[in-house]
């Protein structure tokens, strides 16, 4: 077309490249060969999955808040008080993704004796899509419940204007028989701040209803981000869900909330201290494992089979989509928005690796 030029997709990228090149980057940024290729795993996992805005996107900043003295790279994760169905982890500001995979599977280790087992931490980091840990535990025939305070304070109680609230992710995972698992990921806020960081990245606006400045008037612009909040869920209620967890994953586990809260997206070396927990609940401690797996696909199929509305074609269930998208980009490989191609050429050079398209 005369004088204009096409807009450039996304470029595909196999899943196991990009997993070797997270591997890599984090290798050179100083992290231990077992480390790195455990958070590339997970933050492949990630994007697998469609959650964007937590997976690879997030690694330049990983590496910057590295090079700033921000991560303890050579943490000592551990367990400062337990029972039988409980524990505290100290994460010793290690990379989140570490500190939480230790903790999801202590808990599923518990659970497995004692039926449930909730693990909260404190001194941890940023550890990708909620929905990560919660779906560890299916695995396992167990249901997996995932919260977390989120590293910056981007929404305002019900009714003010001070940004004392992040949005506070929570997610649940139920397996079920032959149907994909029941997985919902959900922030607390209408729109979770990765998508607005994702959207700026991209040069795209927001839809109204994200964001709100100090007057109450839409936001639309996520350039202007700073200038305002974002919506909680359901007004009140979000607010309100965001609030309980603060306490539950940050307060219980004597992590930063409120005030106190780090923001990681203008402080690279302050430690977050940022706290999370964890729920592992065996199946088999309720009953038959079949037979519940059975009656999820019931639940799941009398949901699929109900009337709709005008405009859908079919009720779904959360974790459907994360589904389809898992097996496409398994097989088709995973999308990188041409500015973040760059991004991660330019995070390549600068740490001396072959980038992410090297030898695919």
């Amino acid at each position: 077309m005369s004088g204009q030029r096409a807009h450039a997709g996304p470029v595909r990228v196999p899943a196991a490249a990009l997993e070797a090149f997270v591997a890599r980057a984090l290798g050179a940024a100083g992290l231990g060969a077992a480390d790195a290729a455990l958070v590339a795993r997970l933050m492949t996992r990630g994007d697998l999955v469609g959650a964007d805005n937590h997976g690879v996107f997030r690694l330049p900043q990983y590496v910057e808040r590295i090079r700033a003295g921000g991560i303890n790279l050579r943490p000592a994760i551990r367990v400062l008080r337990e029972s039988a169905g409980m524990a505290l982890v100290d994460g010793d500001n290690a990379m989140g993704h570490l500190v939480m995979h230790y903790a999801t599977e202590l808990a599923i280790a518990k659970a497995a004796s004692s039926g449930v087992a909730w693990v909260g931490v404190r001194n941890s980091n940023h550890a990708g899509p909620a929905s990560l840990y919660a779906s560890m535990p299916l695995e396992c025939d167990m249901i997996g419940l995932y919260i977390a305070v989120g590293n910056a304070n981007h929404m305002a109680p019900w009714g003010g204007t001070e940004l004392l609230l992040s949005t506070n992710p929570i997610a649940v995972a139920v397996p079920a028989l032959e149907e994909p698992a029941f997985v919902l990921d959900m922030a607390t806020s209408v729109a979770a701040y990765g998508k607005v960081k994702g959207a700026a990245s991209r040069g795209e606006t927001m839809p109204e209803g994200w964001m709100i400045d100090r007057h109450g008037r839409p936001i639309t612009d996520p350039n202007r981000s700073a200038e305002g909040s974002l919506v909680p869920i359901g007004g009140p209620k979000g607010y309100g869900l965001a609030l309980a967890f603060s306490l539950l994953a940050g307060v219980l586990n004597g992590a930063r909330v409120g005030r106190d809260t780090v923001d990681f997206n203008a402080d690279q070396a302050t430690p977050t201290n940022t706290g999370q927990l964890v729920v592992a609940i065996s199946l088999a401690a309720f009953g038959d494992v079949t037979t519940f797996k059975r009656s999820v696909d019931r639940v799941i199929r009398d949901l699929h089979a109900s009337p709709t509305l005008p405009g859908f074609d079919r009720v779904r269930v959360p974790g459907e989509r994360s589904h389809a998208i898992r097996v496409e980009r398994e097989r088709d490989g995973v999308p990188l928005h041409p500015a973040l191609l760059a991004r991660l050429d330019a995070l390549a050079a600068s740490l001396g690796v072959p980038g992410v398209r090297a030898g695919t």
